[in-house]
Parts: C-alpha cells; sequence; structure tokens
C-alpha cells in the first residue's frame, strides 16, 4: 500500500482520471452476535481495509485464538487428505460449488471422522500389505531353496550309486574290515548341520557373503540363487532386487553370529522344513492364504479409493470455507472490544464511493444474524496517509500487478499502470515482432478469453492460472506482435508481399536474387513495413539492425520522456515546487 498527502489544490482535470481513488477513515460499531456476519459480507465486498486496533496484544491473547486454532486444526486435517489422494494418483474436483447451509461445527465432526476412519483404513491396509509381501517372499524362497535342495538330493542320489558301483566291483581283502570300522563310529561324535534360508537385497549379497565367510572362518556353506523381477520389501514397502540364500553351519554359537548379520544387512529369514513332501504342503498352504490376503487387500483399496473420492468431490468447498472462516476471525482479532463487551469496534480505509455499499452490507448482515440493534457507521477525520487504492477490473488487474511489482504509487499520485497498457505489450512486441507467431499467441490466449466463464470456477495448475490471470496482458502483446511483425514483414521469418509487389527489381539477367548486386528500384515504395527484397540480401542484417536499434532508441526515449511528465504533473499536484524545477 502507498502513503501521501490528502487532497490538494492544483491538480491538472485531465489527471484526475489517471490517480488512485479518494479514501476515508471509516468506524464501525458492530454488536457481537452480527460481527461473523459482517465481516463475512464486508470480506466479499472487497472495499474495506481493516486497522489492527489489539497491536499491543500476542496472538494468544487475542480474542478469537481458540477459533483461528480450531480452524487451524482443520486444515491440517484437509492437507492430510490432500496428500493421500496425491499418493493415490487422485486429484480434486476442479468444480467449486458454494453452499451456504454448511455449519463449521458439523464440517469439523466430519472431518474428525473422516481422518480417523482414514487413518484405521491406512493402519490396516499397512499391516495387511506387509503380510502379503512376507507371504510372497516366503514362497520365493519355499520355491529357490526347495530347488536347491531337490538338486542337491539328486546329484547325492547319482553319487552315492556310483560309490556303491565303483566298491563292489573294486572288492578286496580290506573292504569289510574297513565297512566294519565305520559301522562301529560313535554316533554321538557325528557332526549335526543346521540351515537357515532367506532373501537378502541383491545390493549387499557379496558383502554378505564375505562378511559370513570372515566371522565363521570360513565354516559355513552358503548358496543363492537371484530373483528375477524386483520383491516388495516387507518392511520399506519399496520394490528391490533380491537373492534367496541358504547358508549351513555347525554349532549354535555360529548360528547366532549368522543371524545377528542377518539383521545388520537386512535379510529376511524364513523357516524351511526340510522334506519334500513338507515343502509341497507349504507351498499349497502359502499359495492359498496369498490368493486370500490379495482379494483383502484389494477391497481395502477399492474401499480407500472410495473413500478419498468422495473427500475429492467437496475438498475444494470445505477448503476454501476453511481458509474464509480462518480469515474472518483473523479479522476479527483486529476489532477492539467495547467496554461492554457487547459491541466489537473497527476502524478501516475505504474509497469514498464504496459507502453505500458498506451500508448495505451492514444491513444485510443485521438480518441474516436476527439481531436486534443494527451496526453503526461513521466516517472519522484524521491526518493520517491514506493507501493506495486503483479500481480495476478483469482487463486492468494483470496491468495493475505488474507495475505493483515494482512499487506502488503514492496516494493520489498519478497511476502509470494505466500507460502500461500500451508501453509493456508494444516493447514485447518491438523483440518479439513476427506476425505468425503473433497469430498463435492470439489463438492460445482467446481460448481462454472465450471460456473465462467456465475456467474461472475451475482449479487450474499453476502455469495454467498464471496463463490465465494475464490472458488480456498475453492478448494486448499478441496484437502489438502482429503489428510489428507486419513492419518487419516476417511470418515465421518469411518475408510476404501483403501490401503490394517489392519496389526492387534486377536491371539484368546476371541478377538471379536479392542475395546478389545488381537490384534497382523499378516501383513505387513499399507502402507499410519493410520490403521483402531486403530479407536475404547482403545488406539485410546492418539494415534491419540499424532500423531495430534506432526504434528502440526513440521507443526508451519517449518512456523516459513520459515517466519525467507524469513526475512534473505529480509535482504539480502535491505543489511541489523543488521537485518541478
Amino acid at each position: 500500500m502507498g502513503d501521501g498527502g490528502g487532497d490538494r489544490g492544483g491538480c491538472c482535470p485531465p489527471m484526475d482520471l489517471f490517480r488512485s481513488e479518494p479514501m476515508q477513515l471509516v468506524q464501525l460499531i458492530i454488536p457481537i452476535e452480527s460481527a461473523h456476519h459482517t465481516i463475512s459480507y464486508l470480506g466479499d465486498l472487497g472495499l474495506i481495509q481493516f486497522k489492527d486496533l489489539n497491536v499491543e496484544k500476542s496472538p494468544f491473547q487475542r480474542t478469537y485464538a481458540a477459533q483461528i486454532k480450531k480452524c487451524a486444526e482443520m486444515a491440517r486435517k484437509l492437507r492430510f487428505f490432500k496428500e493421500q489422494m496425491s499418493k493415490a494418483g487422485l486429484s480434486p474436483s476442479a468444480k467449486i460449488m458454494m453452499r451456504d447451509d454448511i455449519d463449521m461445527d458439523d464440517l469439523e465432526v466430519k472431518l474428525g471422522e473422516l481422518e480417523a476412519e482414514l487413518v484405521e483404513i491406512n493402519a490396516n491396509g499397512e499391516k495387511l500389505q506387509r503380510a502379503y509381501s512376507e507371504l510372497a517372499e516366503y514362497k520365493l524362497v519355499l520355491h529357490k531353496a526347495g530347488e536347491f535342495f531337490y538338486s542337491t538330493r539328486s546329484s547325492a542320489t547319482a553319487q552315492q550309486r556310483e560309490i556303491e558301483a565303483h566298491s563292489i566291483s573294486e572288492e578286496s581283502v580290506d573292504t569289510p574290515l574297513l565297512l566294519e570300522q565305520e559301522m562301529s563310529t560313535d554316533l554321538s561324535k557325528q557332526v549335526k548341520l543346521g540351515f537357515l534360508a532367506g532373501l537378502v537385497p541383491r545390493v549387499k549379497s557379496m558383502a554378505f557373503e564375505r562378511i559370513l565367510f570372515r566371522a565363521t572362518r570360513g565354516n559355513v556353506f552358503l548358496r543363492q540363487s537371484a530373483v528375477e523381477d524386483p520383491v516388495t520389501d516387507p518392511v520399506s514397502g519399496e520394490k528391490i532386487e533380491k537373492n534367496v540364500f541358504v547358508v549351513f553351519y555347525s554349532g549354535e554359537k555360529v548360528k547366532n553370529k549368522i543371524l545377528k548379520i542377518c539383521d545388520a544387512f537386512g535379510a529376511n529369514r524364513y523357516s524351511f522344513p526340510e522334506d519334500l513332501g513338507k515343502q509341497a504342503q507349504m507351498i499349497t498352504e502359502v499359495s492359498g492364504r496369498l490368493s486370500e490376503l490379495k482379494t483383502t487387500v484389494d477391497v481395502g483399496l477399492l474401499h480407500r479409493g472410495n473413500l478419498l473420492q468422495t473427500i475429492g468431490d467437496q475438498f475444494e468447498q470445505w477448503n476454501l470455507l476453511v481458509r474464509k472462516e480462518k480469515s474472518i476471525y483473523h479479522t476479527l482479532n483486529m476489532l477492539s472490544i467495547d467496554v461492554t463487551k457487547k459491541c466489537l469496534v473497527a476502524e478501516g480505509w475505504s474509497p469514498t464511493f464504496a459507502t453505500k455499499q458498506i451500508q448495505d452490507a451492514l444491513q444485510r448482515a443485521t438480518f441474516d444474524s436476527n439481531s436486534q440493534v443494527g451496526a453503526i457507521f461513521q466516517v472519522l477525520h484524521t491526518i493520517e496517509s491514506p493507501p493506495t487504492y486503483f479500481r480495476t477490473n478483469k482487463f486492468t488487474s494483470a496491468f495493475q500487478e505488474i507495475v505493483d511489482a515494482y512499487g506502488v504509487a503514492k496516494y493520489q499520485e498519478a497511476n502509470p499502470g494505466v500507460f502500461t497498457i500500451v508501453t509493456f505489450p508494444f516493447l514485447f512486441a518491438v523483440m518479439f515482432g513476427d506476425w505468425g507467431h503473433g497469430l498463435c499467441l492470439l489463438l492460445a490466449t482467446l481460448f481462454f478469453i472465450i471460456r473465462e466463464k467456465k475456467l474461472s470456477n475451475q482449479k487450474l495448475g499453476d502455469i495454467t492460472e498464471m496463463t490465465f490471470g494475464g490472458r488480456y496482458v498475453i492478448m494486448m502483446m499478441a496484437l502489438f506482435s502482429i503489428y510489428t511483425g507486419l513492419i518487419y514483414n516476417e511470418f515465421f521469418s518469411v518475408p510476404f508481399e501483403l501490401f503490394g509487389p517489392s519496389a526492387y527489381a534486377c536491371r539484368d539477367l546476371s541478377c538471379r536474387d536479392a542475395s546478389t548486386a545488381g537490384l534497382i528500384k523499378v516501383r513505387r515504395t513499399y507502402p507499410f513495413g519493410v520490403d521483402p527484397a531486403w530479407h536475404g540480401s547482403r545488406s539485410e542484417l546492418p539494415f534491419l539492425n540499424s532500423l531495430k536499434m534506432k526504434m528502440s532508441i526513440l521507443i526508451g526515449v519517449a518512456q523516459m520522456n513520459l515517466g519525467i511528465i507524469l513526475s512534473y504533473f505529480n509535482a504539480k499536484f502535491f505543489q511541489n515546487s523543488l521537485n518541478i524545477w
């Protein structure tokens, strides 16, 4: 907001059209029962800027701190819903249908119930998904380790048969004595091997094998088999490439070491039966449980999707309501409470033309809230510098925002935004002079202008919303680009003889085209813009660069002079003779 002096004499009447609106300081005395409706209607009107009358109080000491905290909690729940919809690949409905019959207390209860239901669904879904992932890994272990045991057993059987056949064919006198010695070996001295099976991430498999070897001093036997497709990890929920491993060991101490190493490397262990019959039975059971869990998980995801879709249909409406409610209570906290604690006193700046509209809003708020006493509106006289207010519409608002980005004019200074409507798109067109590109830009922006009523009620993306907001700026830029493109005679950098034939022609047969010497003027000067014969000629770059540079200098000097002229009228309006000189 700009600030400056009040009304002064000596203004130039034509410049009054470009000055900010006259402002007034108003005071409102609002009954407590109609305060919410009053601030809501005045906010919809958007023609009053309230002053903070409780500057000395912290946010927690103000009257409506509890209501703001409640709105912040509802906003947190809505953000949670938006995150969940984003994870599910859903987007809130773009259509916003405002309903006035929604009670904020009912909305608070509803949002709490939806949050509790969604949290419970998520928790159950995570448990089911983890159980499903564990069973899927278990099934892989049963298949891969089963194949290893089966192949090992088959090779051992074949090897035993060969040894037996070889021993029969080469019988000796010592053979019975050796067999008798082997039979007499104490069974208690035989070594019993144990084994563990599971899955380990493939990126850690080599380090896992080395650590096992070093920790057990080589007293283990490890076999690994790669799983073709990535596996969903039960802990992280991410798809990871893994290897199925089977490690054989001897002794409880070695087993404890292996268990600790598995935990350190994130290797999931699963029980594995040695008997082939039990293996087949376990695979059948796991497959059955997997299909049941898959059905349950799908039903849970469907229910979650339906719930998020229901939330998404009303999300934008709820979000707008919560934000509006929070803004209302923020504004109410800027008002001071009367000593009787039955009224709120508000002060703010408003344009003088808005007096009738503000009074109508106050009367409507009194009627809708069934208040016995109406709000009191009065104008205060002050020497404070009012804020700057420029009345804009859908065409001029974007140009005004461009000017405000550089600085806001002081109260009742001339508004440069009016001149920017012409100067900004024209300076763009000097750099972007091509009527082919200009036509493309014009067609694109006409789409937004023709459908602006429909698009204004929809939730657009960041880039699309920015483009839609500046649709009239882009339209003016396109029109000026077409104009300067005709001056430069460029249609996608190709010249055209739109306004008649070129004024130049070849003087003899040795002159083939414009790129060779020998062109002479045979007709009247090309009526508008650059003659097409210049494009492709030897002197094209020097001529066109000179033309554009001189045009840029002239336009730049003209714009600087315009700024000096505006400064002169501002100084004359504020009767500042020093600035005039």
